[in-house]
């Protein structure tokens, strides 16, 4: 057990491992955000003591002499997030705490994380989040309250259930800092852009065979007067709200939020405006189309992806966000890919985070 004065515990979870190089990437990417989180949360006075539950393999010495507390995940034992979790808080005893992910928060400052530890330590009692409805860190008090729900099988269904256990709960406003989270190779690369990305986290990026040359275009569309910038996906009321601020002209397709954690992606029931068009004219002519009306786009993929029915490996999503369709394996998604690897205009393909997180941050960098 490890005692708790006057502060909030922080536990980070960070893994490993992915079966092909841009998946390694990723993981390599949230070690290096692990300990520049390590350090700003090192330069709070309300944050510790700082836990990390992790594998041991590939910290190297890297965590040697660093005021973090290791609880090392069991090799070739499955794991699930939830579970986990509650057994880590339940051995160390502790009755509220904040939980990041290891991608979480490249840009958050030390300033910015003390802020958030303080309003979470002032509540006696609810969970506050990044993002309610796909948390990426949140602050818990009572820890007790994960006894009250399932235990999610990912990190970012925990606030919502919680919330719907009658928790009271609250999101954090929106901005680059707190809803950028390192899922895919394009969140790696945007961090790297912004000037608050953590220095390992940076150093690591930059080392990575990462093509910036369309995000650079994009940032210079973005901060164009003539430009027209599409924005296509899962894209909430508040980055629409900050993409209206940017000198830029704006195309904003928004559908199929939620499409996860309602259950249509897992009952086959997403229905997309945009991905009804790409059946009709084909991959092709849907990039021809969509170059004609804009001089930039993000597309959020993965509603496209959903509406046509494909469940394709994290391995092709992200040969498919880096635009290499010959490393490839789904036809369907291969194709999308090599049209969107000819279109005349800079594209970026992704998640949600592209459209959230990602944009977020390079209007702030077209903007500052």
């Amino acid at each position: 057990m490890i005692v708790q004065a006057e502060r909030l515990p922080l536990i980070i979870f960070a893994g490993g491992g992915g079966s092909s190089e841009p998946e390694r990437w990723v993981s390599g990417a949230c070690r290096a955000n692990t300990l520049d989180l390590i350090a700003r949360a090192a330069a709070t006075t309300a944050l510790g003591p700082i836990v990390l539950v992790t594998t041991r393999d590939g910290w190297g010495d890297s965590l040697a002499g660093l005021p973090v507390h290791v609880v090392a995940d069991e090799p070739g034992h499955p794991f699930h997030f939830g579970r986990r979790l509650r057994e880590v808080v339940a051995h160390l005893g502790f009755t509220r705490f904040l939980y990041m992910g290891g991608g979480a928060g490249p840009l958050l400052s030390a300033s910015a994380l003390d802020e958030i530890t303080r309003r979470a330590l002032a509540a006696e009692r609810g969970v506050l989040a990044n993002n309610l409805y796909s948390a990426d860190f949140l602050a818990l008090a009572p820890a007790a309250a994960l006894d009250a729900i399932e235990p999610p099988d990912a990190d970012n269904d925990l606030a919502w259930r919680l919330a719907a256990a009658g928790l009271p709960a609250e999101g954090l406003p929106v901005s680059a800092a707190t809803r950028l989270d390192l899922d895919t190779p394009n969140d790696l690369l945007v961090a790297s852009l912004h000037p608050a990305c953590g220095p390992t986290l940076r150093r690591y990026v930059e080392g990575l065979p990462l093509d910036r040359s369309r995000a650079d275009r994009i940032l210079t569309e973005l901060a164009n007067p003539r430009g027209e910038v599409l924005v296509y996906g899962r894209i909430s009321a508040a980055t629409w709200a900050v993409l209206e601020a940017l000198p830029c002209q704006t195309r904003i397709f928004s559908e199929e939020r939620g499409m996860r954690a309602s259950g249509r992606q897992a009952r086959g029931q997403v229905f997309a405006w945009l991905g009804s068009y790409l059946q009709a004219v084909g991959p092709g002519e849907f990039f021809r189309a969509l170059a004609r009306s804009c001089s930039a786009a993000l597309l959020d993929t993965r509603v496209l992806f959903a509406h046509l029915g494909l469940h394709p490996t994290a391995t092709d999503r992200f040969y498919s966000d880096l635009l290499l369709p010959e490393r490839i394996a789904d036809p369907q998604v291969r194709a999308l890919t090599l049209a969107a690897l000819a279109a005349p205009v800079p594209l970026m393909l992704g998640g949600q985070g592209l459209v959230s997180g990602d944009l977020l941050a390079l209007a702030e960098v077209a903007q500052p």
